[in-house]
């Protein structure tokens, strides 16, 4: 199994910035993509930056030009840094990553969440 621990939410103004990390750990073979939803009071949980091992990225377009997210291969840690921040990206933040646990076993693992509140 795959665990994921979650670091970096709080509360910021608008303008503001974050660093979100998500270490991951446990037995697998590989940790292939990795990446990070987010879920509003009220809204459906919603797909904000992906990366893949082979630092191949994707982003919501509500986040373009904003976030940025990367990921440290060696330490298995995904990071997503959060400049200009707006009150409507406002959410729990997940991450998630794909690992390889056996040759023909994959799954795909959750972080517990870490709150991020954007608020004058």
């Amino acid at each position: 199994q795959v665990q994921l621990v979650e670091s970096g939410g709080g509360l910021v103004q608008p303008g503001g910035s974050l660093r979100l990390s998500c270490a991951a750990s446990g037995r697998f073979f590989s940790i292939n993509t990795m990446g990070w939803y987010r879920q509003a009071p009220g809204k459906q949980r919603e797909l904000v930056a992906t990366i893949s091992s082979a630092l191949v990225t994707n982003y919501a377009d509500s986040v373009k030009g904003r976030f940025t997210i990367s990921r440290d291969n060696g330490a298995n840690t995904v990071y997503l840094q959060m400049n200009s921040l707006k009150p409507e990206d406002t959410a729990v933040y997940y991450c998630f990553a794909g690992a390889t646990l056996a040759p023909t076993t994959t799954y795909t693992s959750w972080g517990q969440g870490t709150q991020v509140t954007v608020s004058s």
